[in-house]
């Protein structure tokens, strides 16, 4: 058969299946980021649906229009009629990131500092405009050299630092909104962890993830028309419909400079992005389907642009499961209906709509079978000998979780806060300041960490000093252990009082280990033959 002349089929049944899956994907994600803007951090809503989802879709309609483009082509370049579109969507640990970490504190932030909710919540929009033109255009460079960052940092520092995020980011607190509706929450994600994790049968032939969602919804509204739900439950007011043009505006260079104090974690979340396109292209590879890996990095980058430029604030990736969308009979179509799906639905509203009718606590557990599911990818993905330094990234998390939690002016009044923060006793530093100096950084505090330890295992005592090395320096200027409570950047010599004194400790400490490793390392290395 001549190549040239192959017309593949744009739809085939199997498309209506990977529609659903992508379409429930992408709404699981868009409906939490609304529960934790607008239920944790009293975000108002008008601004989530009308100004922040429109974009958000927009970059989900131009990524599936890109992969669907690419996907005609190698169909009609191979001859073939069985090549599988590439799946985009929200990404599911930063979009839930930049709701948790960024947006939400710094609408919190901004109204202690004085603005009124209406202007707080605009600097926070254009915030997260700035932040996804900022990834998108570290995706846009990096995306020519993602093979040389994934030779330069190994797969288990990687991993091992987004691992760390799901296991305590999107397992814990979704766990916590899901276990709020206890009996709808729990069944949900029992039915999540039958279909996804066990492989259980169905007895009807739709999605497993629709199925668990109609159920949980179901019950939720069941329960509480009969007066047997939790406590407050209330059915949602009708939404009218709103058409809402995402055009391009220049609101984000208002929130460029506030994205500073968040570079710490906009970077890793850019940098994350290409890595998981480098491993999904190879996973596309792997099922048949030959895609230019440039081709993805390129079209990831893009439509996360254009999302920021039209007023978005999660960015888009490429999903891992284009392999099971093919087992899925899914073809060429099922990326184009839902990328259409999306995209018109965040502009005419339905989306912002189906959302707010989607109850928390059925969205929550597709949440954390996510962070599940990349914590034991975490380990499954990286040689069996560099389980520690995988689980040793797990850690700082756990620093920031509680950071989270404890620094929550809802709970501890801010002054309480800093008199804890700077409360100094006989033993050393004090706790929540060491807790919370941790916590800033975490994703590349993780990833050096681990970097060092992989070094280490692997008898290369001086990359892993270099590397500690490395820590110190982003130590320096708070990239990694920011003295500053809100995980702010700064210059050294800046930074006064309790602040100072805790990062020269810091900065002492990874340059005093670099110093032992490094003089470790001149030693005669050690024959191995004794260990059997």
């Amino acid at each position: 058969m001549n190549s040239t002349s192959f017309r593949p089929r744009w739809f085939v049944p199997g498309d209506l299946n990977g529609f659903f899956g992508l379409v429930v994907d992408n709404l699981s994600i868009l409906g939490f980021i609304a529960a934790a803007l607008i239920g944790i951090f009293q975000f108002p809503a008008d601004v989530v649906f009308t100004r922040m989802f429109p974009g958000t879709a927009l970059g989900v309609l131009v990524g599936n229009l890109i992969y669907t483009w690419m996907a005609h082509r190698l169909a009609q370049r191979t001859g073939r009629d069985d090549v599988t579109a590439m799946p985009l969507g929200l990404d599911a640990p930063t979009s839930i990131g930049m709701a948790l970490l960024v947006l939400g504190p710094s609408f919190i932030g901004f109204k202690q500092a004085g603005l009124d909710e209406s202007a707080a919540a605009l600097a926070t929009w254009q915030l997260g405009m700035a932040s996804l033109v900022v990834m998108g255009t570290l995706k846009l460079v990096l995306s020519f050299f993602g093979d040389a960052i994934t030779r330069a940092v190994p797969r288990a520092a990687l991993l091992g630092s987004i691992g760390g995020a799901a296991l305590t980011l999107l397992g814990f607190l979704p766990l916590i909104e899901t276990l709020r509706s206890p009996v709808v929450g729990f069944v949900t994600f029992g039915l999540l962890l039958y279909v996804l994790v066990a492989k259980g049968k169905l007895p009807v032939r739709i999605p497993g993830v629709l199925l668990a969602f109609i159920v949980g919804t179901t019950l939720y509204y069941g329960l509480g028309l009969a007066g047997l739900g939790t406590p407050g439950f209330k059915v949602p007011e009708a939404t009218a419909l709103a058409f809402t043009l995402p055009l391009p505006t220049l609101g984000f260079i208002n929130g460029l400079r506030d994205t500073v104090p968040y570079l710490p974690l906009l970077l890793p979340f850019g940098l994350l992005m290409v890595v998981g396109g480098i491993n999904v292209s190879e996973s596309a590879r792997a099922a048949g389907d030959d895609y230019r890996t440039r081709d993805v990095l390129l079209a990831e980058a893009i439509s996360t642009l254009v999302a920021g430029f039209c007023g978005g604030v999660a960015q888009t990736t490429p999903y891992i499961g284009q392999p099971a969308y093919k087992h899925m009979g899914a073809r060429l179509g099922y990326t184009l209906l839902a990328g259409l799906f999306i995209g018109l639905g965040g502009i005419f509203g339905y989306v912002s709509g189906l959302v707010q009718w989607l109850p928390v606590a059925v969205l929550a557990p597709i949440i954390v079978y996510v962070g599940l599911d990349i914590t034991v990818q975490a380990f499954h993905e990286s040689p069996r000998k560099y389980a520690p330094a995988v689980a040793l990234a797990f850690l700082p998390s756990i620093a920031y979780l509680l950071v989270i939690k404890v620094g929550n002016p809802a709970w501890i009044a801010p002054e309480n806060f800093a008199a804890l923060y700077n409360g100094v006793d006989s033993h050393g530093l004090p706790d929540l300041a060491t807790i919370v100096t941790l916590g800033n950084g975490f994703i590349i505090t993780a990833m050096i960490w681990s970097t060092a330890l992989v070094a280490m295992i692997d008898q290369r005592f001086g990359r892993a000093a270099l590397v500690l090395l490395l820590g110190a320096g982003l130590t320096l200027f708070g990239f990694i252990h920011s003295v500053d409570p809100r995980g702010g950047i700064y210059l050294p010599w800046h930074v006064v009082g309790l602040g100072k004194a805790i990062l020269w400790q810091f900065v002492g400490a990874y340059v005093a280990l670099a110093v032992l490793l490094g003089l470790l390392g001149l030693q005669k290395p050690q024959v191995q033959a004794e260990s059997r």
